[in-house]
């Protein structure tokens, strides 16, 4: 091991934080059964201020899930469900006239709070997906020129149907971009669909999470804190080079008409630092960045079409720049 990868080169990261997003994970364990890995996406991106796109098909407990994490950790939510006749300010909100003082005034919309779930935000046209990208990157809402400020923390997960096309409005380039992590759930192991409909035949009631006893485990200080941890975590030059290099490879993949832009790259420095925090380390590895490629990259990166037509799939495509890069020691 290299001094620049050296433990002694990092912050210690406080176990207490660790534990208490742990907790979180355990608490939404109470109602959600299995997903592990998409519970742990959320509290990355929870850490890296960033947004989710969770896709899998229906039953597979994508609401229930960001619910979950929403009465976990104490947050504000709200849901709005896009349909195609859904408007913009529906979502940012907009003026509204009052008669009595004869004036306009702002009424906020669903997007003013600290979890906002966009269900099956693939249904409604461009123009109102379009409404949420100042909001996912600026963290602000712009009406009638006037900005106001969105609370924090604040975390745009949206789930989409990845089987059902009819009467839906794929995502831009643009707003995909513009989340960091995509995650997918997959339908449950045997062990877990029997567990799931033991929960039920005891009485489980997905809209009463309280009854299913999810209790707050930790709050806003303790993300806050846990942020200013990850933002100490070391990454040494060769690994930023690493890291670098793994993106610029999906540029140059002839399966690919669309590689990793540097905000990806820049995304998946973000995310490789806080697997590393949560791992208990004080540094990044390469292992952090391989961790984290998938999740990261997998929406940012557009097959050619004669590569879809011979079954290649984008996880392979990036299975096989990870293999190719070399990984420094």
């Amino acid at each position: 091991m290299s001094p620049a990868l050296s433990p002694a080169t990092g912050p210690t990261p406080s176990q207490e934080l660790r534990d208490a997003l742990g907790a979180v994970r355990a608490e939404v364990a109470k109602a959600v059964v299995g997903q592990d890995a998409a519970v742990t996406g959320l509290v990355i991106a929870l850490l890296c201020r960033g947004h989710v796109l969770l896709e899998g098909v229906p039953g597979v407990a994508k609401t229930l899930l960001v619910r979950s994490l929403s009465a976990a950790l104490d947050l504000d939510t709200k849901r709005v469900q896009f349909t195609p006749d859904l408007m913009p300010g529906d979502v940012t909100g907009s003026l509204v006239y009052d008669a009595r003082t004869a004036e306009f005034s702002f009424r906020a919309g669903p997007v003013f709070t600290n979890l906002l779930l966009a269900d099956e935000i693939n249904r409604t046209p461009p123009k109102t997906q379009a409404s949420l990208l100042e909001a996912m990157e600026e963290r602000q809402v712009t009406v009638d020129g006037l900005p106001r400020a969105l609370p924090d923390p604040f975390l745009v997960i949206a789930t989409q149907n990845p089987i059902e096309y009819e009467g839906t409005y794929s995502l831009p380039e643009a707003q995909l971009d513009r989340f960091l992590l995509k995650l997918t759930l997959p339908l449950p192991e045997r062990d877990q669909e029997i567990e799931i409909l033991a929960r039920h035949a005891g009485g489980f009631d997905p809209r009463n999470l309280a009854g299913a006893g999810v209790r707050p485990a930790a709050g806003v200080d303790v993300l806050a804190r846990a942020r200013a941890e990850v933002a100490r975590v070391q990454i040494s030059r060769e690994v930023l080079g690493y890291t670098v290099d793994v993106c610029r490879a999906t540029r140059q993949s002839p399966s690919l008409s669309l590689g990793v832009s540097p905000r990806g790259a820049t995304a998946l420095l973000a995310t490789s630092r806080a697997w590393a925090w949560l791992s208990g380390r004080g540094y990044v590895t390469p292992d952090d960045v391989k961790a984290l490629a998938h999740p990261t990259l997998r929406h940012r990166v557009q097959l050619r079409a004669e590569a879809e037509l011979e079954g290649v799939s984008t996880e392979s495509v990036l299975d096989t720049v990870l293999a190719s890069v070399p990984v420094p020691r």
